[in-house]
């Protein structure tokens, strides 16, 4: 497998229809928007996304969410400590966080992709930790919404009581937010100088791109029940140099999205025009999502 030689950006299109796609829990769950009304899913989010769909796709994934952790280990101290290669230069002797983050990268493919801190105290050790920080080559954008949402909210109970009791319990209210309909874009991008560091490779970053064209797959929640968010498009700009001949900033603004409309509330993505300004020299690869 080569490392990436190459710089790489691209751009995802989605839309959200009768879901939450990503609750701010500071703000009872509801679906994030920015102060113009805009939804948001965070880069966290869709990062999370991605390492799911690579786990099911039988990458070796160290940040796994406890509902899908395909392992025995509780945390992720415990799987880098459950590593043997990772182990080696964890503590001791051999600590050497140069090498640890090396070993790290090897057997993970989202800390190869992403990075990830490293931060841990070792007891075994007379007090001595680890506290390593690893740079990915992957970056990716916080996706927005076209236009602002509308957001609805139902109050929700439970009539069933949760341990055995004589009495019935009183019903206890909650409350669910969706977005009614809604079409988001992202923007990404792969950094070679990164990836040379990581050891990231053109494999690796066919396996992210089939990871974006499937990312809702197998992501079913009371919040987002199946079919209820979809991937309409995935661009792919592959650049002929390390650098690459365009600032990704140049190749992002190429992509439009916006209504066929004005005025009219759009209620699917048949009611936005996608369209993309050509640049000399730089082909795209565009992709339908499942």
């Amino acid at each position: 497998m080569s490392t990436l030689d190459h710089k790489i950006d691209f751009a995802v299109v989605l839309s959200v229809k009768n879901a939450n796609p990503n609750g701010d829990p500071l703000n009872g769950n509801r679906p994030r928007q920015n102060y113009d009304g805009h939804g948001e899913i965070s880069d966290v989010c869709l990062k999370r996304k991605i390492r799911n769909r690579l786990q099911d796709n039988g990458e070796a994934i160290l940040v796994q969410s406890d509902d899908r952790r395909n392992d025995a280990f509780q945390s992720i101290k415990d799987r880098v400590v459950g590593n043997a290669e990772v182990q080696e230069f964890y503590s001791g002797k051999k600590q050497n966080s140069d090498l640890f983050a090396r070993a790290a990268c090897e057997a993970w493919m989202d800390v190869r992709s992403f990075g990830q801190v490293f931060a841990f105290s070792s007891k075994d050790d007379k007090g001595k930790g680890v506290s390593v920080g690893v740079r990915g080559p992957v970056s990716l954008h916080t996706a927005v919404s076209i236009d602002p949402i509308d957001i609805s909210s139902m109050q929700i109970t439970k009539s069933v009581n949760s341990e055995t009791s004589d009495k019935r319990g009183s019903d206890t209210m909650g409350m669910k937010h969706r977005v009614d309909f809604g079409v988001y874009k992202f923007y990404g991008s792969i950094n070679t100088q990164l990836a040379e560091k990581t050891g990231f490779t053109n494999e690796d970053a066919d396996k992210v791109r089939e990871a974006l064209i499937s990312l809702f797959e197998n992501d079913v929640s009371s919040a987002r029940p199946d079919g209820t968010m979809e991937i309409h498009k995935v661009y792919w700009w592959e650049h002929n140099s390390k650098l690459g001949q365009y600032s990704s900033a140049k190749v992002h603004h190429s992509l439009s999205v916006k209504k066929k409309e004005e005025g009219n509330e759009p209620r699917s993505i048949n009611d936005y025009e996608i369209s993309l300004t050509p640049l000399e020299g730089l082909a795209v690869r565009e992709y339908d999502g499942l």
